[in-house]
């Protein structure tokens, strides 16, 4: 018969099963790919702000996405490398603790949608309408764009804890390498109906809103370029549209990789790596990326390690 411990404050984390060979090959492979998140991140955000050449809105807005993958990753890889040391008998958090965790993991998710939406307006705005670009895309709209991405996420995942942080407790196995809101609601031996519907609702209302403004957006872009004969604007449509479009995909598919884990128990393993991976992998990747594709950031990366010629 389970024992049952009501409303624990000390939380357990059964955390990653690593064999003692492999424990420390993946603990350098996790901290070496948070080193690159934080360096190239927080790299490129550096660039935008202190060259004045890249004040565009398509810039300004890229920006909140690297601010997105340092905060989601801060939250989630340091915890877990210590983890990955200590005995499974020692994986301990508070619940408080797990609560933030928990919403600033769904606050990275969702965040990196709604992110990703905006900046298809932008390109939407930039490749279908170029004489009004200026007037639209100002630094106000700059502004309501990126507090719309933010303040949506920060709401619909505010209800998403909400709604389980009013739950009496049960259990303290948190059954993920970290916490999150799923993890957090099966401690709970009460009713869950309620935060099941509205988690199946957060996730068709962001995949459906997310999916469907870049069919949209795209589609209208498509058109534009198949009839315009515009050669240098059909040149820029293809290149920030596969670039931005190629981020979307990469985020998508480590996402969706974690629902359909989720369908089958058996491979909970294979879920927690893929849960792991949704965070590191899109915040590697994304400035590199943006970084290859953008000519203004690789010239001012090429002006920046240029040797300085010593004037005679």
């Amino acid at each position: 018969m389970e024992n049952y411990t009501f409303n624990s404050f000390t939380l357990q984390l059964e955390g990653l099963k690593v064999t003692e060979v492999s424990v420390y090959p993946v603990f350098f492979f996790f901290l070496l790919s948070y080193v690159i998140i934080i360096i190239t991140n927080v790299g490129i955000v550096v660039l935008v702000f202190i060259d004045t050449s890249l004040h565009q809105p398509m810039y300004l807005l890229f920006c909140n996405l690297p601010l997105n993958d340092v905060i989601g990753n801060s939250v989630t890889v340091p915890r877990l490398l210590i983890d990955l040391l200590r005995p499974p008998s020692e994986r301990l958090i508070g619940y408080y603790e797990c609560v933030i965790q928990a919403f600033s993991t769904h606050m990275f998710g969702t965040t990196s949608h709604t992110v990703l939406m905006i900046m298809a307006f932008d390109r939407f705005v930039a490749i279908c309408n170029p004489l009004r670009y200026s007037s639209i895309m100002t630094n106000k709209m700059v502004i309501k764009l990126t507090v719309s991405a933010w303040g949506v996420a920060f709401v619909l995942v505010g209800i998403l804890l909400g709604l389980t942080i009013r739950l009496n407790r049960c259990r303290t196995m948190i059954m993920n390498p970290f916490c999150d809101n799923a993890s957090l609601f099966k401690l709970s031996c009460e009713n869950v109906f309620i935060n099941n519907v509205y988690g199946l609702t957060f996730t068709v209302v962001l995949l459906t809103s997310s999916i469907g403004s870049m069919v949209l957006t795209y589609t209208k872009i498509t058109v534009v370029c198949l009839t315009s004969k515009n050669k240098s604007l059909n040149s820029k449509a293809l290149k920030t549209c596969s670039t931005h479009l190629f981020v979307y995909i990469i985020m998508f598919f480590c996402g969706m990789l974690i629902v359909i884990l989720h369908r089958f128990p058996q491979h909970s393993d294979y879920r927690k790596l893929s849960a792991i991976l949704f965070h590191i992998i899109p915040g590697s990747l994304n400035p590199i990326i943006y970084g290859i594709q953008s000519k203004e950031i690789r010239k001012f990366m090429s002006k920046l390690f240029q040797p300085k010629k010593v004037s005679q």
